[in-house]
């Protein structure tokens, strides 16, 4: 089997159902909690807050017979030290293919399904990172074609989206304007070491910039006055409804951690999706830029029907 044989025969695994028994009315809530919180996806624990939430969340939906609904929370960009930049890559598609696996589970036991909306901040990322809106907007471009190709084979009551944080926060102007009130209301931030390296990762850096002995603070100072914003806005984090998703388990608690592929948590936006052998086929994994340095990989040639974009024609596969 190569590498276009297994992504295509994945992509049809989708369209299998996976045979659940429909749980009768009184149980149905309950079964949609256990698929969400699945440790079979889940990569970590859930406190007794989180658990709550997602409960609540799902009876109020069911109560209206409405769409699960999950907010992904991420960034609008690929990091701009991979080749693969500005648009979205194989990390994308293998994070996609996941999470649609995860979900259409309860897709089938529940009729109306399943929304799945990544929340994504995008001018703010100009602002700290010096990434262009011409970056950005490819990379939205691309996402959102990349979301078309996979609900062919998606089921039909799983619905993914793209949501713009600066179509709800007012537009990049307005935004600007709050981030420059909230900064002498936010704390200037201390930063420790893995901080001060995730700073350096995803800024691009101006002539001059690094000249400032606190521009890693700067930046940070400027990315709390705009989470604060955010978090403030109701749109993702004002829902009582809305399950929020990320990769990774942030401090509040409040995020179904699930990482990014079955075995990954890197995020997709600042990483590479490859390909790992694994007996006679292969395991989709994806990896950080420091983590490409040093392997060693055979390129395979792809060409899968309605996935277009300049990152879909090869893929890395690891020695």
């Amino acid at each position: 089997m190569n590498a276009q044989d297994f992504i295509i025969s994945k992509l049809e695994e989708l369209k299998k159902p996976d045979g659940l028994a429909k749980p009768s009315s009184e149980q149905l809530e309950a079964e949609i909690v256990r698929l969400i919180l699945s440790k079979k996806f889940r990569k970590y624990s859930a406190n007794e807050s989180l658990v709550d939430q997602v409960k609540h969340a799902v009876h109020l939906s069911v109560s209206k017979n409405e769409p699960i609904n999950f907010a992904f929370l991420h960034g609008a960009y690929k990091l701009w030290r991979l080749e693969e930049t500005p648009e979205v890559d194989w990390a994308e598609l293998f994070s996609l293919m996941y999470y649609s696996k995860w979900l259409k589970p309860i897709c089938e036991i529940y009729e109306p399904g399943v929304w799945f909306d990544s929340y994504v901040d995008d001018t703010i990322i100009k602002r700290i990172d010096n990434i262009s809106q011409d970056e950005i907007d490819a990379y939205i471009i691309s996402y959102r074609k990349l979301i078309d190709f996979l609900s062919e084979y998606q089921p039909k009551n799983l619905k993914m989206t793209m949501t713009t944080s600066s179509s709800q926060l007012g537009g990049e102007e307005a935004l600007d304007k709050q981030i420059d009130e909230n900064l002498p209301k936010t704390e200037f931030p201390v930063l420790d070491d893995a901080q001060r390296k995730m700073v350096e990762m995803n800024v691009r850096l101006k002539p001059g910039q690094d000249d400032d002995p606190e521009w890693r603070e700067k930046i940070m100072h400027v990315h709390n006055a705009y989470a604060g914003i955010k978090r403030s806005a109701t749109y993702a984090y004002g829902q009582d409804n809305k399950i929020l998703v990320f990769s990774q388990p942030l401090p509040s608690g409040r995020f179904v951690a699930v990482g990014t592929t079955k075995n990954s948590i890197m995020k997709f936006w600042i990483g590479v999706g490859v390909l790992k052998r694994k007996d006679e086929a292969f395991e989709p994994t994806i990896l950080s830029s420091g983590q490409l340095k040093g392997q060693s990989f055979d390129i395979q040639d792809v060409s899968i029907s309605g996935l277009t974009g300049k990152n879909f024609s090869k893929i890395r596969v690891l020695k």
